[in-house]
């Protein structure tokens, strides 16, 4: 294998330039920050970054998956320079600008589905999470909401109700959203029949607590992100385009984490050739910059002038990065799969030699790795991740916990052979430090 120069550790994490921004960070940030360890990032190129006292890693995180093509990937860089050197900001709400237009049509375009569709550009995924509320809302002049357990939405006040991960994420903020109502997803790692479970709990809800000519929209991650990357069946969707068809529901799929090729497909809904009502996409769409969006079709997208907002969603400098985004990605899609394949691949061998290791699971880039105490009870296995997080962090390898007990790998899109099987070795050396 080429070898090369990360990952690497000079010092301890955190070294002394590290230390000395954490302690920093800690006097004077707010409390609710999380932090999982001690990254101080100073630097990255492709999937490698690299902390304050110069050590490196491999990333398999990217910022929660975020950072799609990477760090410094030069036709980025350079589309943010450009725009930046002409002008920084105008309010796409209230004037006009090319770069606005031209990822509004290319997003639509791309969207799945035949249907003519609109778009409206945000600063997150929680905000175009908002936004798709309103809209739902608005369009159907119903009150009602649905999400599924486990789901992660956001963290402002639509998206936060309808988010079902942890309940510190609700914790003395209520009252919430009214209306929302949760039903469980189709976990075919907890489910004998998960299609068929989760459908009944929809009609058992429909028949005890909301009338579906009530309901508004079915929020619904093609993939789950934070309730632990669970990939439901094939046919889950289409069997939720089929109850929502049936009800006059709009179906919203959430693809903040899923889209933009993470999955290998420009969209999770691609796998099942669904077309939703209103699809959201941010974390990956502009590699790092702020940006967000919720792509509508144009019969659903009927608000009036004024009926919503922005002041920097959708902002130029976020808007070339964004395209800049989508131009690498489409012509990646094959090798998202390719390298997926080859990670999915290490993680099964894993499995076959761990007994912790529960299930492996995901397509493309959005692999979940879920430890467990006992196979055969399927008790998640908290404790581990906290542990095999820490070593490989020591090692040189950036990971990321979601769920109960469940890895995401989600690293930038651009990584190599070089940087699965290395990045690998790194994860079976630390669960091999359990024995």
């Amino acid at each position: 294998m080429t070898t090369r120069d990360y990952p690497r550790i000079l010092t301890p994490p955190p070294g002394p330039k590290g230390r000395a921004i954490i302690d920093r960070d800690t006097a004077w940030t707010s409390p609710s920050y999380i932090k999982e360890y001690p990254l101080v990032i100073a630097g990255g190129k492709g999937a490698m970054v690299e902390d304050a006292d110069g050590n490196r890693y491999i990333d398999y995180m990217a910022g929660i998956a975020v950072s799609a093509t990477g760090y410094n990937h030069p036709k980025v860089v350079a589309a943010i320079q450009e725009q930046a050197g002409r002008f920084l900001h105008i309010c796409g709400t209230d004037f006009y600008f090319e770069g606005f237009a031209q990822l509004a049509e290319r997003l639509a375009r791309l969207a799945p589905g035949p249907s003519r569709k609109r778009v409206f550009l945000s600063n997150s995924g929680t905000e175009a999470i908002e936004g798709a509320i309103k809209l739902a809302r608005y369009h159907t002049r119903r009150p009602a909401l649905i999400a599924f357990q486990g789901s992660f939405h956001g963290r402002t006040y639509g998206a936060m109700s309808l988010t079902s991960s942890k309940a510190r994420q609700h914790k003395h903020f209520g009252p919430l959203l009214p209306e929302v109502y949760h039903v469980p997803y189709a976990n075919p790692y907890r489910m004998t029949d998960p299609i068929g479970e989760s459908l009944d709990a929809l009609h058992d809800l429909f028949g005890r607590h909301v009338d579906p000519s009530d309901v508004a929209g079915i929020f619904v991650e093609p993939v789950q992100g934070e309730g632990g990357y669970v990939m439901p069946p094939m046919g889950f969707l289409r069997a939720l385009r089929e109850v929502c068809d049936q009800h006059g529901i709009l179906l919203v799929a959430d693809e903040v984490q899923s889209g933009v090729g993470r999955t290998g497909k420009m969209w999770a809904c691609d796998w099942e050739g669904v077309e939703p009502d209103i699809l959201v996409s941010a974390k990956g769409l502009g590699s790092g910059m702020p940006i967000g969006a919720f792509i509508a079709k144009e019969s659903v997208m009927t608000w009036e002038a004024g009926s919503h907002g922005s002041t920097y969603g959708g902002n130029p400098v976020a808007c070339a990065a964004a395209l800049a985004t989508l131009e690498i990605v489409e012509g990646m899609l094959p090798h998202i799969q390719q390298m997926g394949d080859r990670m999915l691949g290490h993680a099964r061998r894993m499995q076959e030699k761990y007994a912790v290791i529960g299930d492996v699971r995901g397509r493309g880039l959005m692999l979940g790795i879920e430890f467990v105490k006992d196979r055969a009870t399927k008790e998640p296995y908290h404790d581990i991740i906290d542990r095999i997080t820490e070593r490989a962090f020591r090692k040189g390898l950036l990971l990321l916990g979601c769920g109960k007990s469940t890895f995401r790998l989600a690293p930038p899109l651009v990584l190599d052979q070089y940087d699965v099987d290395t990045g690998m070795e790194i994860f079976e050396a630390c669960l091999k430090e359990e024995d």
